[in-house]
């Protein structure tokens, strides 16, 4: 099946492609899905839409809020009325931070979204987000539109770049260059990480799914690990002499930055609707993402513990 893609490459780069560049299903265009005409034309010629374009990453959040706030809203907005008008399938991107503050730990689908104050900017990304998803929503109750929303926990894997805040390939590349390994708070906050390609499956699943239409599913994996046990595993995975270094929150990002202590999807949903759910462990994911990085930007470096 041909696959159209559209992307203005603000947090990419078109070299990520290059190991599929000009292949005969492929088209694609670097540009905006604010280019109203272009995205109209190539949602018409699509069968099924999958909504991928935001802002992300903590540090492009902090540091550029009203890009953030514009293009995940309003970017959102063109594409359900562009695939509204011929009733396209559409898959939604949302993301695990709509979640806020809620102390559950583990996050079910139907939780309170329980956001910070209007004065810490990385709550307008959560705001934005869920704003994104109610907008699906009622695209779906009003207008009968066929959409599925996905909350993506974290999902790493190879070509991916710290530059954004990310933080597996930004431990990765500090460890395979020996570089400080920076720990931001304590370290003991947890996180769930997934693996780029089991999250592809869960979103072609669900796309295959009538079920999951008007639904809101967690993707992602449910292998919780601190970021200081993090921090740990990716020095003894890749060999390296690296010291761990704390960086307090306001060092790294602003002064009063909030973050989640805990953050686990309950995957019942994604599992129950389309027999899945991602069970890749962060050790493996972690030598994919090293042995990525060190084929494309050290190649004199030879990655330990790989076995």
């Amino acid at each position: 099946m041909p696959v159209i893609l559209i992307d203005d490459l603000s947090t990419g780069c078109a070299d990520n492609l290059r190991h599929i560049k000009g292949h005969p299903l492929l088209e694609c265009h670097f540009d905006t899905i604010f280019d109203k005409h272009l995205l109209a034309e190539l949602v018409d010629r699509s069968d099924v839409v999958v909504h991928l374009a935001a802002a992300v990453g903590v540090r492009l959040i902090i540091e550029k809020p009203v890009q953030t706030i514009e293009t995940n809203i309003s970017g959102t907005e063109m594409v359900l009325h562009a695939a509204s008008k011929k009733k396209k399938r559409v898959f939604l991107a949302s993301t695990s931070e709509v979640y806020g503050k809620n102390g559950n730990g583990v996050f079910r689908e139907d939780d309170d979204l329980v956001l910070g104050a209007t004065a810490k900017s990385r709550w307008g990304y959560a705001a934005s987000k869920a704003v994104d998803e109610f907008l699906a929503l009622a695209y779906w109750r009003e207008r009968r539109l066929p959409v599925t929303i996905g909350r993506f926990f974290n999902t790493v894997g190879p070509r991916q770049t710290g530059r954004y805040g990310m933080v597996l390939p930004t431990f990765v590349m500090q460890a395979i260059t020996n570089q400080p390994i920076t720990v931001f708070g304590s370290g003991k906050q947890s996180r769930c990480f997934g693996y780029v390609g089991e999250v592809i499956e869960a979103m072609l699943r669900l796309l295959q799914t009538p079920e999951s239409l008007g639904q809101v599913i967690n993707i992602g994996n449910d292998q919780e690990i601190t970021i200081e046990e993090l921090a740990c595993l990716v020095k003894d995975r890749v060999g390296s002499t690296s010291p761990i270094q704390y960086v307090p929150y306001e060092t790294a990002y602003e002064s009063g930055f909030e973050d989640m202590f805990r953050r686990v999807p309950s995957l019942e949903r994604l599992e129950k609707l389309t027999g899945f759910r991602p069970t890749m462990n962060i050790a493996e994911i972690i030598d994919r993402v090293a042995m990525d990085l060190s084929e494309s930007n050290l190649p004199q470096v030879a990655v330990a513990a790989l076995a």
